[in-house]
């Protein structure tokens, strides 16, 4: 039996290596991590934050302020006390501590969200220089094996002599700086 039919039949007599469904596992963990490293008054807020996106939020405080504003005229119009005369002192108190609260608590979320994006970020950059690295090796090593083939030994390719060179992030960013 040739070595090409027993790598042809490799796969068949052993488990089905799927490099995504790694990959997707490799992320759902990290992600997975990231979150048991958040700690419980992050979580909260958090979880404060995702209420107060919701439309549902929003349909409570219009009924709150509908219900506030209809029940004040309502007791002065009966001749009853008020407990918050027009123009709404109290409520328009209310309203501006609520929107303070709420600004301060979706700011701290997204500088989380932040934090992580970055770190994703760098982590992307790491890998693209890597891979970066990986390939320029690869393109040698193909260049070479072109070099000792006896149909090709006195080709060269100016192309794939630039593309074995690795990027040098320093350089590329003092070059995209001078462009912008």
């Amino acid at each position: 039996m040739s070595k090409i039919s027993e790598i042809n039949q490799e796969p068949e007599t052993r488990e089905e290596i799927d490099p995504i469904s790694d990959h997707i596992q490799t992320i759902a963990e990290l992600h997975k991590r990231a979150e048991r490293e958040v700690p419980l008054h992050q979580r909260k807020i958090e979880e404060v934050t995702a209420f107060l996106g919701r439309p549902r939020f929003l349909f409570i405080i219009l009924i709150v302020v509908v219900l506030w504003t209809v029940v004040n005229i309502m007791l002065i119009t009966f001749g009853g006390p008020s407990l918050d005369p027009p123009p709404f002192v109290w409520l328009q108190g209310v309203l501006t501590l609520g929107a303070l609260l709420q600004t301060t608590v979706i700011l701290i979320t997204q500088n989380r969200q932040a934090e992580s994006i970055e770190q994703r970020r760098q982590l992307d950059l790491q890998i693209n220089l890597l891979l970066d690295e990986k390939m320029s090796k690869l393109i040698t090593m193909v260049d070479e094996l072109r070099r000792v083939h006896p149909a090709l030994e006195d080709d060269t390719d100016p192309q794939a002599e630039a593309l074995k060179k690795t990027v040098d992030p320093h350089q590329s960013l003092e070059t995209l700086e001078q462009l912008l």
